[in-house]
């Protein structure tokens, strides 16, 4: 057993949900893609969120999806989902980036939004839907669920238990096989690792430790895929004062699953945290997420309980705390697109930092 140290804050309860509607809203869904099959809807079936309708290009694909979930209605179209849409109905836009902006175009002034990252294929995209989304007054939030993975809300309650002390360093660290070709619009995306991944870890990072002053960044095509664009990058964000934080990918270690890692640390001046994201390790089967922990005067790591994983759990969190804000539940809504660009802005840094390059060596 763990020796507790005599500072050890009392036991912690780490069971700690995001915030869910009072009064559950219908989802109108935009987009019947893979990520929709396999996180939205069982996420919304677990938490009791229904959905009303669901449309796409793809008119069998969405055909197929309604009654393999029993969805109502199969909207020809995003104009006919949102003529048929209740004023109250939460509007789901799950697609591509460079779909977003004409579909925020047709919804109804006034509506609440939820918009599948990235907010846009660039800043430019991200602040246009900003405008759309004011010029409309749309309630939106950008579906950056990683905040609401449940290990990751188990972290949060533990460092705010005094568990770790002030927190001074945030490591993340992926080294997996990502089957890239199961979505084929990335095939020929411009810009693809920062964007459509480490952008979650951007997101989370400046979730604990605000907006940095300042980032360092490189990003660099596999040559184990080398038909795509770069999928191995190097992020630092500079918080100009003793905090370290970075996150390191590598998206083409597939020689075997046995020293694949995909984790989030933390340290403080009395302990540290490790979260395992399982959904990145044998993509898309994955493996359990967990919390370890460890503080000052424990000989081992301790196993924080865990009950589910980023994938489907976390959807529930983007899509309660917009319903639960909608109503008036709670006061603020964590993933607002008024946040979100923020993380553009930082997503938008680290290419323009990869894009300039290091600084070259001094002359001998």
């Amino acid at each position: 057993m763990c020796r507790i140290p005599p500072d050890m804050p009392d036991p912690v309860d780490f069971q700690i949900l995001a915030p869910r509607p009072k009064q559950p809203r219908p989802i109108i869904l935009i987009g019947a893609g893979g990520i929709v099959r396999d996180a939205h809807l069982p996420a919304y079936k677990k938490a009791g969120l229904p959905v009303l309708a669901i449309t796409d290009l793809d008119r069998d694909k969405a055909r197929a999806l309604a009654e393999a979930s029993a969805i109502p209605k199969v909207a020809a179209s995003v104009s006919e989902a949102a003529t048929y849409a209740p004023k109250d109905a939460v509007f789901d836009v799950a697609v591509p980036a460079s779909a977003i902006i004409e579909i925020l175009r047709q919804l109804p002034d006034g509506a609440a939004v939820l918009v599948q990252k990235p907010m846009g294929d660039n800043l430019t995209d991200a602040l246009e839907i900003l405008r759309i989304c004011r010029s409309k007054r749309l309630t939106a939030a950008v579906n950056f669920q990683l905040r609401f993975a449940p290990n990751m809300l188990a972290a949060r309650r533990l460092t705010e238990s005094g568990a770790l002390g002030q927190l001074h360093d945030m490591e993340v660290k992926i080294s997996v096989a990502t089957p890239w070709q199961l979505w084929d619009f990335l095939s020929k995306a411009p810009r693809l690792e920062i964007l459509y991944h480490s952008i979650h870890y951007v997101d989370l990072a400046r979730s604990w430790f605000g907006n940095p002053r300042a980032v360092y960044a490189k990003t660099v095509v596999s040559p184990r895929a080398p038909k795509l664009a770069p999928t191995k990058s190097v992020i630092v964000l500079d918080f100009a004062d003793d905090r370290r934080v970075f996150i390191a990918t590598n998206h083409s270690h597939d020689f075997s699953e046995e020293l694949q890692e995909s984790f989030v640390q933390w340290e403080g001046v009395n302990g540290a945290m490790r979260a395992q994201m399982g959904v990145n390790l044998n993509y898309p089967k994955g493996k359990p997420d967990t919390l370890k922990y460890i503080v000052h005067g424990d000989p081992e790591w301790k196993s924080a309980p865990v009950s589910g994983n980023w994938f489907p759990d976390a959807f529930m969190g983007t899509m309660g705390s917009l319903q639960a804000f909608v109503e008036g539940s709670i006061p603020a809504l964590p993933t607002s697109v008024e946040d979100a660009i923020d993380t553009m802005r930082t997503v938008e840094a680290a290419y323009i930092s990869s894009d300039r390059g290091g600084v070259k060596l001094p002359e001998s």
